[in-house]
């Protein structure tokens, strides 16, 4: 199942690389600012065609495909493109994001740029690497003294807590935040202590699962706004080194 997952990613990275800063359609889903390219639809028919070769009863949730339900005890998830927009504008901020799933456990994750030959990887128990590399979270302890990151959701003003009165509550506090337009580069570059935390509404699994596995397995933290238990499947992400995520919940609660 590694080499599966490795040659998929590897594969629609190729993709991804190959048509960078090319023609190709364009067009919006549910809201304008919501894109979707031809790409990421070769993308995924690409990793899924490689899923199927090896293991045709498995589970995939895809972005774009939706779920294909076989009832295997292993799912794959997959974002054939994380950063769409990035992508459309060509911005080098863009990934191809592949976890697998046992059991309701995510249990492998890729999380590849292409552009920037950035192969982030993540086995369960076994710590995280980028390009062969071990990787592991900074050791910051003061908010701050961090580097945040984090996204918007399209339609913000419908989420509570307010995503903007959240992001203004950092930036009075004089913390540093960027704003990449990749969920799953946020997650990464959090595991390798590029940032210190990173926080973001109404996600997809297929936006963090990968992610969210190499940044734990890199020795950070992740729970939902109020520190409880995270899913995935869930809305609300906090990810952090661990040092200074019962400071960022502080301050996204009050």
């Amino acid at each position: 199942m590694k080499n599966t997952l490795i040659k998929a990613s590897l594969e629609a990275g190729k993709i991804l690389k190959e048509n960078f800063e090319g023609n190709f359609k364009i067009s919006s889903k549910d809201v304008i600012s919501n894109l979707v390219t031809e790409i990421d639809k070769k993308s995924e028919d690409k990793i899924i065609e490689v899923i199927k070769s090896s293991f045709p009863g498995h589970d995939i949730v895809s972005e774009e495909a939706g779920a294909l339900y076989q009832e295997s005890e292993f799912k794959w998830i997959i974002d054939p493109i994380d950063g769409t927009v990035n992508y459309a504008h060509s911005i080098p901020l863009t990934c191809v994001s592949i976890a697998l799933e046992k059991n309701g456990e995510i249990i492998m994750g890729v999380v590849f740029n292409p552009i920037s030959d950035e192969f982030f990887f993540s086995e369960k128990g076994k710590g995280s690497f980028l390009n062969d590399v071990k990787i592991s979270v900074s050791k910051s302890a003061e908010l701050r003294k961090s580097l945040l990151v984090t996204g918007f959701p399209y339609n913000s003003s419908s989420y509570k807590p307010d995503p903007f009165v959240v992001f203004k509550k950092f930036l009075m506090l004089d913390v540093p935040i960027r704003r990449l337009g990749s969920a799953a580069l946020d997650l990464c570059w959090t595991a390798c202590g590029r940032f210190e935390g990173f926080w973001e509404y109404n996600l997809n699994a297929w936006d963090v699962a990968a992610g969210f596995l190499i940044l734990t397995e890199a020795g950070g933290k992740v729970t939902d706004f109020n520190g409880g238990k995270y899913s995935v499947y869930g809305k609300q992400i906090l990810a952090t080194n661990g040092l200074i995520h019962d400071q960022m919940i502080k301050v996204i609660s009050e």
